[in-house]
């Protein structure tokens, strides 16, 4: 048993000492493996994702500044013609327009306009030029000059004709400080430059933002050059933008565009994605030598992606699946334990057995030995030895049943006296009387009551209370200690017992042997109304008997 002992695995030994926690904790470290491979996929999806809308923010910021360097560079191209000029004419400009064919590569700009510098004694020309050109539309500058700037800029021509754009002819842009601002800044660069947020002319009562484009064009005078006036490109900011994105397959992000840096006052245009968006990337971008910003925002997946929830799925049924094996494991390891317990219960079990044969065995020979060496003593002739030989052996017998019945543990009192006398209990002529509590005694003390029934019966049935009628014999037994018990034989009803009697085998019998083996000496009395005798019998405690308890060499409780 111990060599199989040795062979059951670690694995084993750890199921069948922690036989819930190692499966849990096993499932919980496979769980904790999964839940990190999904966080890192995660982590690498947003990574990806990042990059991703980073390249489609660089894409549409690319777009954005194609679009006003195409249009900045009509606007050079204007400058340089029209500086050559010595007077704008309608006609002239009109025509320059028409060949730039705005309409195929000049999208999402209002078209392009001329804007003369004014100065206050020429304001009264300019109506008129207006009149005549737009005759019947009360065309005319305005806001008025107040005299708080030195010159007008006011729109001139914008073309193409249309509806809306007539609504900005005559408007001074340079009365509004945000233009005028632009406007500065592009006399002093002599390049094209982006106003700030502005809500254009056209718009009429509108609020839609929008900015202007601005190059100066120059005149020579003397000492230098003198600004004539500037020609522009008016854009509506929404326009601008989705302009831009139609570029770009951008139906799933959301962009805004700001002037300057990224704050609400500063939204120029918007155009809103699919979804909600989760995710954002900022990227600055030169709008005609101003700093713009755009940014790009996309909608996050709500939940897991494919490749994280196919490894969570995954992860946790393997998880799962060693959980389960791990139980069956454990509870294989576990009837593997009881099944070698009870092989090594069956072997203890077996060796008591065997140890306890051997000492009832020779227990029993000895006291055998015992009788045939009296019974030889005092017998005269072979008939009364085998007589007497035989009922001794058949006392032994008799209580040995007892013993057997009850698996050599503890045999009742009252159930080896009845075994002793029942033969003569069951006659009609005489009375034996039985009397004492429960009490069980150990399988040596049994075997050597019975001896003393057996031989106190027999003298009674041949010379005493039951060789007659009318004779009685009454066995009471109690506990006169915690560990003692006190019998008591007494005949009355039979003939007188002569008193210069002598000894025979059971006095004997009953004074060596069984006072020998109950180590408590035994009173017996020959008195003339009937024999009387006292046994004193320790009484043990029953778990110290059972076949299956563990033996306790000589101890004072202990059975021999």
């Amino acid at each position: 048993m111990n060599q199989v002992a040795g062979r059951r695995g670690r694995t084993e030994r750890w199921l069948i000492r922690f036989p819930r926690t190692l499966p849990l904790a096993i499932f919980l470290l496979v769980a904790m493996i999964t839940l990190l491979s999904v966080i890192t996929i995660e982590r690498g999806e947003d990574a990806r994702a990042a990059a991703q809308l980073r390249t489609r923010a660089m894409a549409i910021a690319a777009a954005l500044e194609q679009r006003a360097n195409d249009s900045s560079a009509y606007l050079r191209a204007g400058a340089a013609l029209l500086a050559t000029l010595d007077d704008i004419q309608p006609d002239r400009f009109r025509r320059f327009v028409s060949e730039l064919r705005l309409d195929e590569s000049y999208r999402s700009g209002e078209g392009i306009g001329w804007a003369s510098v004014v100065y206050p004694d020429q304001i009264a020309t300019f109506d008129a030029l207006m009149e005549q050109e737009h005759p019947g539309q009360h065309v005319r500058l305005y806001p008025r000059p107040d005299g708080s700037h030195p010159f007008a800029v006011p729109v001139t021509f914008l073309e193409p004709d249309s509806e809306r754009n007539r609504l900005a002819l005559g408007f001074d842009m340079y009365s509004e400080p945000v233009r005028r601002s632009a406007m500065l800044d592009a006399e002093r660069l002599a390049r094209p430059t982006t106003s700030g947020k502005v809500v254009l002319a056209q718009e009429g009562s509108g609020s839609a933002p929008g900015f202007v484009i601005y190059m100066p064009v120059f005149e020579a005078a003397p000492g230098g050059r003198r600004l004539r006036g500037f020609i522009y490109s008016p854009f509506n900011a929404r326009d601008f933008l989705e302009s831009a994105l139609a570029l770009e397959d951008a139906d799933t992000l959301s962009v805004r565009l700001y002037d300057g840096d990224a704050e609400p006052g500063r939204l120029l245009a918007e155009v809103a994605g699919a979804g909600p968006q989760t995710k954002s990337v900022a990227r600055q971008v030169s709008i005609a030598n101003s700093p713009w910003v755009v940014e790009i925002g996309k909608a996050g997946s709500e939940g897991l992606s494919g490749l994280a929830l196919l490894t969570l799925v995954f992860g946790l049924l393997v998880a799962a699946l060693l959980l389960a094996l791990l139980r069956v494991l454990t509870q294989q390891a576990i009837e593997d334990e009881a099944t070698l317990k009870w092989f090594e219960e069956q072997a203890s079990i077996r060796n008591s057995l065997t140890r306890e044969l051997n000492h009832r065995v020779k227990n029993t020979l000895a006291n055998v030995l015992s009788i045939i060496a009296l019974t030889r003593r005092r017998a005269k002739k072979v008939e009364d030895f085998a007589d007497g030989l035989d009922g001794r052996i058949r006392a032994l017998s008799a209580t040995h049943d007892l013993l057997t019945q009850s698996d050599w543990g503890t045999t009742p009192i009252r159930a080896v006296v009845q075994a002793e006398l029942l033969p003569y209990a069951q006659a009609g002529d005489h009375v034996v009387d039985m009397v004492g509590p429960d009490i069980e005694l150990a399988p040596n003390d049994a075997l050597s009551l019975g001896l003393a029934v057996h031989e106190l019966a027999t003298n009674a049935a041949k010379y005493g209370a039951l060789s007659q009628a009318g004779g009685t014999v009454s066995v009471h037994w109690r506990l006169i200690a915690e560990s003692l018990v006190r019998i008591e034989w007494q005949e009355s009803g039979g003939p007188p017992v002569p008193q210069d009697r002598g000894r025979g085998f059971g006095t004997d019998l009953i004074e060596r042997i069984v006072a020998h083996e109950l180590r408590n000496p035994v009173k017996l009395e020959f008195l003339p109304e009937g024999v009387r005798c006292e046994l004193t019998i320790p009484v043990r405690r029953p778990s110290e008997f059972a076949i299956r308890a563990p033996r306790r060499e000589g101890g004072p409780g202990g059975e021999d």
